[in-house]
């Protein structure tokens, strides 16, 4: 049987790389399902979704899962079990990703349980394929008969060298600065979310424009693809929701106008105005029977939500009043501190009307740093952010999990923002993890972990390049009217009830980090240039309250923060540092108390010594230069007694580097027996005299650093060599004379005895 032959289209991008999309080949008891391959990149995405909702569900109940294939790069997956096991961070942020560009464009009353699933099965080299996935899943549901109101897909926008690219490359990416993943059907805008290093609002504004257009033509190309496909051509007919008009109606004009008067109260305390909408449709709900009561209480809930979000919005449009009173771009109070945790490296509460992020800063070695092995990204992380989000913080009881997809996805975030800002090499040789507990949550809590992650980092003494700060922006619009208000430091109600949540962060001078996520279609370049340019505003005032609390960091880190130092050797060092088996760095790191991590860069060794004081760091670092180097001539060495021979001592002057100190060298005065005057493991000054040109044998001499006594004329000696030499001719001339005496005796002594022993005549 021959292969299927899939249907397929093919489109290139400006580079000249084309993008092929096939499907009817793989996966075809799936919805949809389709192959996307760039070069020696392919992604496999599937969607499955039940025929009928669940009872009671009146939400959309999505799931989008990526997973990076190890066996798409050639690698084995590490660990114990050596499968693929939970997503990891990357995986997780890259399904946000998606998930966040496919969910706004689902039919409101669509509740079936809908399931994407996104795979890497064929890793090009160089290649970021995340770039890929959100094309891959769209073009899925576009093959479908599955409701959707897209295409839709995703591109990475690098500027690099000041050239805009489409999903570069990873080398590539390391000279960029600007990096963001931008979403979007033809017309719109849906979602965006990356990283620069301080660029202006008007140079973001124009790295979206270029994705918009790259996207377009990707969503042109599944439109061509959906034509071919039967199955696509109609979607599937449902009925998820039961409602009941009259109902509606009756809902309508029984609650909106107190719903509308709650929203001009402006009141500031989040649960007074919950308890206040919640009485009004309780007190609606109590004009029915109890039997009645029961039957509507379902819809009821459903169609006074949409009052009171009508209600809200309406109040922000006509009477420019938000639900806490304050003006369209407005700041709430802030009150930060610093230090706030005694025995924390650094540590920062940042308070923002209600919402409240107690950050920490911890130091470490790079021991301490998180290694990264992934099926196409490996490699090791010294600025981690994690952020914490429990439920007391909201007031609520929910079940403790594990670490939920939210937390990642704003600690990502966070993380992003203020990375770029942490200096390298000398100026910061630590590992370094920074953590945000919410404490109390209504709204923009993650831009809450930027600027008390700011302060905490300062506390702690890291000498970051410039403070950054973080704002979340809201827009309430009617496009029927074309009507928008820009809202400034949304409140958690104004994120739920509006159309745009759109995080900035960033220094004095530029954006650092950006999140995007549109609600509403039809929303403007000159709307998203005006968020822009409020969010700026409300960025430096922020940075001027944070600088009220802490301006800069501190000088220093603090008494018990572990320090460190670094050293540069010549990598050929490196071995004799670590020595056989590791003997000789883990002596030096249990006799000094430090910590010695040794890296090999291009010809160098980089060693961070890391100790709880300096005299563990010096000692170490003295311990490393002696290994290190090189004898000099005519250098005095505080040197170590080794052992005592009849004709001197050996003496350690550097590591793993002895010298003899002849008998003749250790005083002015004779001595007889070395041993008189040194003792083994004595600490002696010496001095290096001589280094054989053949051996590299050291000569050292310890009366030259002794007084001269007086009754010896200092031009009358001759010089140390030539002394030593004639104390050894003496010495043989000495054995020599010794020798000739013994010899004429003992032929004297002979002489005597032959002629006792002769006969007489």
């Amino acid at each position: 049987m021959k292969p299927i032959e899939p249907i397929t289209v093919t489109f290139s991008l400006e580079d000249g790389r084309t993008i092929t999309i096939e499907t009817g080949k793989l996966a075809k008891q799936a919805d949809g399902s389709v192959v996307v391959r760039m070069g020696e990149t392919m992604i496999l995405a599937t969607v499955v979704a039940a025929q009928e909702a669940r009872e009671d569900v009146d939400f959309m109940p999505l799931s989008v899962e990526y997973k990076e294939k190890y066996a798409a790069t050639g690698k084995f997956p590490g660990g114990f079990f050596k499968r693929e096991a939970r997503p990891s961070e990357h995986e997780i942020l890259i399904s946000r990703l998606v998930d966040r560009a496919l969910r706004p464009l689902f039919p409101d009353d669509f509740h079936a349980e809908t399931q994407v699933l996104i795979s890497l099965i064929s890793g090009g080299q160089d290649t970021a394929p995340d770039a890929l996935a959100a094309l891959a899943a769209s073009a899925a549901l576009t093959v479908s008969d599955i409701p959707f109101n897209g295409p839709i897909s995703e591109v990475r926008v690098a500027r690099v060298h000041g050239e805009y690219v489409i999903n570069p490359t990873l080398t590539e990416l390391e000279d960029a600065d600007i990096e963001m993943i931008v979403a979007a059907t033809k017309e719109n805008i849906m979602m965006v979310e990356g990283e620069m290093k301080e660029v202006s609002e008007a140079d973001m504004l124009q790295a979206i424009q270029v994705a918009h257009e790259a996207i377009k033509i990707q969503c042109d190309a599944q439109i061509e693809l959906a034509a071919k496909i039967e199955k696509a051509k109609e979607k599937r007919e449902y009925a998820h929701e039961t409602n009941d008009e009259e109902l509606m109606a009756k809902v309508h004009q029984a609650t909106y106008d107190a719903c509308y008067q709650i929203a001009l109260q402006g009141n500031p305390d989040k649960h007074a105005r919950s308890e206040a909408f919640k009485e009004i449709r309780d007190n609606f709900l109590e004009t029915f029977e109890e039997e009645e009561r029961a039957q509507v209480e379902t819809m009821v809930k459903r169609y006074f939500h949409a009052v009171e979000k009508e209600a809200v919005r309406d109040a922000i449009l006509n009477d420019r009043v938000r639900l806490d009173g304050r003006k369209m771009n407005e700041i709430r109070p802030i009150w930060s501190e610093v230090d706030y945790l005694p025995s924390a490296h650094g540590s920062a509460v940042f308070t923002r009307g209600e919402t409240q992020a107690l950050v920490t800063v911890t130091l470490g070695s790079k021991l301490d740093s998180q290694t990264i092995d992934g099926a196409v990204i490996s490699g090791s992380r010294k600025f981690m952010l994690h952020y914490n989000f429990p439920p007391f913080s909201t007031g609520e009881v929910k079940r403790m999990m594990s670490v939920s997809r939210r937390e990642i996805g704003h600690g990502n975030l966070a993380e992003r923002a203020l990375k770029i800002m942490i200096p390298d090499g000398e100026d910061n040789p630590y590992t370094i993890r920074v953590v945000s507990d919410i404490l109390e949550s209504n709204g923009s809590s993650s831009m809450a972990t930027v600027c008390g992650g700011t302060l905490a980092l300062m506390d702690a003494g890291v000498k970051m390049i410039k403070p950054v700060a973080g704002i979340a922006m809201g827009l309430i619009s009617d496009t029927k009217t074309g009507r928008f208000a820009v809202l400034s430091d949304i409140l958690g109600d104004e994120d739920h009830l509006g159309d745009m949540d759109f995080k900035v962060t960033g220094t004095q001078d530029g954006i650092t980090a950006c999140q995007m996520d549109i609600k509403v279609d039809g929303l403007s370049y000159e709307v998203l240039e005006e968020a822009l340019e409020q969010a700026r505003q409300g960025r430096i005032h922020i940075l001027g309250e944070m600088a009220q609390t802490l301006q800069e960091p501190r000088t220093d880190y603090k008494d018990f923060v572990p320090r460190i130092e670094k050293m540069y050797v010549d990598k050929e060092f490196i071995g004799a540092i670590i020595g056989p088996g590791g003997k000789v760095i883990q002596e030096i790191q249990k006799v000094t108390g430090s910590t010695i991590v040794i890296e090999e860069i291009g010809n160098q060794g980089v060693i961070d010594v890391m100790g709880p004081n300096k005299a563990a760091i010096d000692g170490a670092k003295e311990w490393i230069s002696g290994i290190v180097a090189v004898p000099e001539l005519d250098k005095i060495y505080h040197g170590t007694v080794k052992s005592i021979v009849a004709f001197g001592a050996f003496v350690e002057i550097l590591p793993g580097k002895d010298g003899l100190l002849h008998v003749s060298e250790i005083d002015w005065k004779r001595i007889e027996n070395p041993e008189d005057v040194l003792k083994q493991g004595e600490k002696i000054d010496v001095k290096l005299v001589g280094i054989d040109a053949k051996t590299g044998k050291l000569k050292l001499s310890r009366k030259v650093l002794l007084p001269k006594p007086d009754n010896m004329e200092s031009d009358s000696r001759p010089p140390r060599s030539e002394h030593r030499d004639r104390n050894d001719r003496n010495d043989r001339n000495d054995r020599n004379d010794r020798n000739d005496r013994n010899d004429r005796n003992d032929r004297n002594d002979r002489g005597r005895n032959d002629r006792k022993d002769r006969p007489r005549q």
